[in-house]
């Protein structure tokens, strides 16, 4: 224990330190605001691939709805600010409760699918959402919903992202999420051993979907717009990328996953007739030569660097 928490001490200092160089750059205007749009843009996405990852990686679930939630915490967080006229941290819990929410009432029913049938369940039910929301006026219906005060910046961005990966992080590391662990791994024999699948299922797809909602809010207050054309099932695939190729698992590879391709995606903004072909061929390449992701299931950390420095020092000597 005294390891761990020496580790996590270590960590938010180290974001801490993160969080003041950037605030500086920004501040002093070394990163313009291109850059920081997309700065931004890359904390949300972490936050949506951390989230789905804890469904997909480390509960074993394959969901690609996840842009369905997004979508629910952008308009209730919107409909809080702009309809009631309440605090945007107000609108920050609103906005993750009602997601949270819709994600339990929704995996009831729908993990108790495996594999292709759930995939195919939350697919839909992620276009129902938007479906819904394309046709209540109250909202802006096609249109969006617009005059969005922007409330979101980096700062917010970047304490709500070290917020969320930390709770994802413990939770993982508790009995709950041992259980979804063991689900991943085994779920008939995880049953054996007295496991509730399902209640834990429900529980991890419901703390998925509430992160979602959260980063929805964060996306709405900053883009000054909630419109239904922004959570289309290409975002959920968008996000799923993010994940697969960090590595299904691995709370590192998730937010890798999410700064590269955020990252390549601004980098060939100036060559939009070349965008999506290197992009793809990136994918590819990167999937071919890595197909259990960049990171698999493991974490980055200086433990990696020291064991493969030991085993060959080993192995020298076995020589």
């Amino acid at each position: 224990m005294n390891n761990i928490r020496k580790r996590d001490i270590m960590s938010l200092i180290g974001c801490f330190a993160l969080y003041v160089v950037m605030q500086l750059m920004i501040m002093f205007e070394i990163i313009g605001p291109f850059w920081e749009l997309n700065i931004v843009l890359i904390g949300i996405n972490i936050i949506l691939s951390v989230s789905l990852n804890l469904i997909n990686g480390y509960t074993g679930q394959f969901s690609i709805g996840h842009a369905g939630f997004l979508a629910v915490g952008a308009y209730t967080g919107a409909i809080v600010t702009v309809k009631l006229g309440l605090p945007f941290e107000l609108a920050l819990i609103v906005g993750t409760i009602c997601a949270g929410a819709l994600g339990f009432l929704i995996g009831l029913p729908t993990l108790r699918l495996q594999g292709d049938y759930l995939a195919i369940a939350t697919l839909g039910l992620g276009e129902i959402i938007r479906i819904c929301i394309l046709n209540i006026e109250y909202v802006g219906g096609a249109s969006g919903l617009m005059g969005i005060p922007r409330h979101t910046n980096f700062a917010w961005v970047f304490l709500v992202g070290v917020i969320v990966i930390f709770f994802i992080k413990n939770f993982v590391n508790s009995a709950p999420g041992r259980a979804c662990l063991a689900i991943r791994e085994n779920e008939i024999a995880a049953e054996t051993m007295g496991i509730d699948t399902t209640k834990y299922k429900v529980m991890a797809f419901t703390l998925g979907a509430a992160f979602a909602g959260t980063a929805g809010v964060l996306f709405s207050h900053y883009f000054y717009i909630a419109h239904p054309a922004s959570f289309t099932f290409m975002r959920s695939f968008d996000i799923l990328t993010m994940v697969v190729l960090g590595g299904l698992g691995s709370m590192s590879g998730a937010i890798t996953g999410a700064v590269l391709l955020t990252g390549i995606s601004a980098f060939l903004a100036e060559y939009p007739e070349w965008r999506m072909v290197i992009y793809s061929i990136t994918l590819i390449v990167l999937m071919l030569y890595r197909p259990q992701g960049l990171f698999g299931n493991k974490e980055l950390s200086l433990k990696m660097f020291k064991l493969g420095g030991g085993n060959n020092g080993r192995t020298a000597e076995g020589k």
